[in-house]
């Protein structure tokens, strides 16, 4: 597998850190590959533009810096309007359809993904609109085996919300399906 840079942005509070983290974590401990993962957000924290950036490769990785992107994941118009003109050519984007409104980017793959309507809606909890999107983002790009990711998941969440978060990664898996069948 080449390089593959992914970030993750919104704003503080979303759980795209946490997203990203489980991403870094399987690709390193369950796929046995070179994963790095840094991050960056406003000084309110919550609330503030939020940002995690994941690099995954087979090869050592020399600079985990993401400058442009192979896969963008947004949850905020302030992130996409920030951010949706460093995306790699050919790109995908994944993005929240209730917090991001699009624009047209030649060649970019945009994917609209409802996560937080259906945390809300279908699991009845906004706080795992991350794990949907995360789905989305593992069915969408196969950059990793969701069993590995699953692994991760249930090794890392908080104790009691297992089973909670591993519905919200598999609601993620099929919106990716039903939209890619819309493409």
């Amino acid at each position: 597998m080449a390089r593959v840079e992914i970030r993750f942005a919104g704003f503080g509070g979303q759980g795209l850190l946490l997203a990203g983290i489980m991403l870094g974590n399987a690709a390193a401990i369950q796929a046995g590959k070179n994963a790095a993962q840094t991050q960056s957000y406003g000084t309110e924290a919550r609330g503030g533009a939020s940002q995690c950036n994941v690099v995954i490769d087979d090869e050592p990785i020399t600079y985990v810096g993401v400058v442009h992107p192979d896969v963008f994941v947004c949850m905020s118009q302030e992130a996409y309007d920030k951010f949706i003109g460093n995306l790699k050519e050919g790109g995908m984007v994944f993005y929240d359809t209730d917090l991001v409104k699009i624009k047209e980017v030649p060649g970019a793959k945009q994917i609209a993904i409802p996560a937080t309507k259906t945390a809300i809606d279908v699991l009845d909890r906004k706080i795992v609109a991350n794990m949907v999107i995360l789905g989305s983002v593992i069915e969408g790009t196969r950059v990793l085996d969701a069993g590995m990711v699953k692994d991760t998941i249930k090794d890392n969440v908080p104790e009691g919300t297992e089973e909670l978060n591993l519905r919200a990664l598999e609601e993620g898996r099929r919106l990716y399906r039903e939209a890619a069948g819309r493409l």
